[in-house]
């Protein structure tokens, strides 16, 4: 029987293909997903092994959604590569009827560059929302619909270490091996108090994680246990991570 039959019939009766999504099983390099999408976004997508199977995907899909998911051949072009990548930036969502602020929320942690963390906190600035405490923060990022592809295990707590951001703490650990994230370094940093690194030579401080921060040679890393702190001896921000106040 053809994955897409039930899209076939539909057709032949005359349904229009906005009333309805499609889904396909995305294999990727760490996880495979169930993903849907309609009128050329992502609607939905989780891990397969979060779901008994197929139809309790398909309801779950209903029920958040309002709209029917039926099987269908082919993904939408762009979620293989996203996959692959851990770069979404082509891809398209549907937010659906998510608060216009927790989309601005999902947004900045789409931002997140791959093979680098940002603490909860970041995401308030990012999203124009600086007031927001961390708990509203994290709410709005379990809220979304598509946790792996939208990279919320980029998050974390000031030390670096995997926050409830919708997604098991085993498969956030195994996606962030994938992308290359040493969690022994940021260990040893943790335990000596520093969150943020200076280069001695440019007197910019960034996150542990951030690329410009992985540069700095042994020679010239400066610690500091507080944004207040590298401010204070003369450093500035990186303009790449934007390392908040802290």
């Amino acid at each position: 029987m053809p994955v897409d039959l039930g899209i076939r019939i539909l057709r032949r009766a005359g349904v229009a293909e906005s009333a309805y999504d499609r889904y396909s099983v995305v294999a990727g390099p760490v996880v495979a997903l169930f993903v849907a999408h309609g009128r050329g976004a992502v609607t939905g997508a989780g891990p397969v092994d979060g779901y008994a199977g197929p139809e309790d995907f398909e309801e779950r899909h209903l029920l958040r959604t309002g709209r029917a998911a039926l099987p269908a051949g082919r993904p939408l072009p762009g979620v293989v590569g996203a996959l692959r990548t851990g770069r979404d930036r082509n891809l398209r969502y549907d937010y659906g009827s998510l608060p216009e602020s927790r989309s601005r929320v999902l947004e900045a942690v789409r931002g997140i560059p791959r093979g680098q963390l940002r603490p909860v906190d970041w995401l308030g600035p990012e999203a124009g929302m600086p007031d927001a405490t961390a708990a509203e923060l994290l709410e709005a990022v379990r809220s979304g619909p598509a946790p792996v592809l939208i990279p919320v295990h980029r998050l974390g707590d000031e030390d670096g270490r995997p926050v409830d951001c919708g997604l098991p703490v085993a498969l956030t650990e195994r996606l962030r091996a994938y992308e290359g994230i040493d969690e022994e370094r940021l260990g040893r940093f943790a335990a000596a108090g520093t969150h943020y690194l200076g280069s001695g030579t440019t007197r910019i401080f960034c996150y542990p994680t951030c690329a410009h921060a992985r540069r700095i040679t042994d020679r010239h890393r400066v610690p500091f246990g507080s944004a207040a702190a590298a401010r204070h001896a003369g450093y500035r921000p990186c303009l790449s991570c934007r390392p908040v106040a802290a």
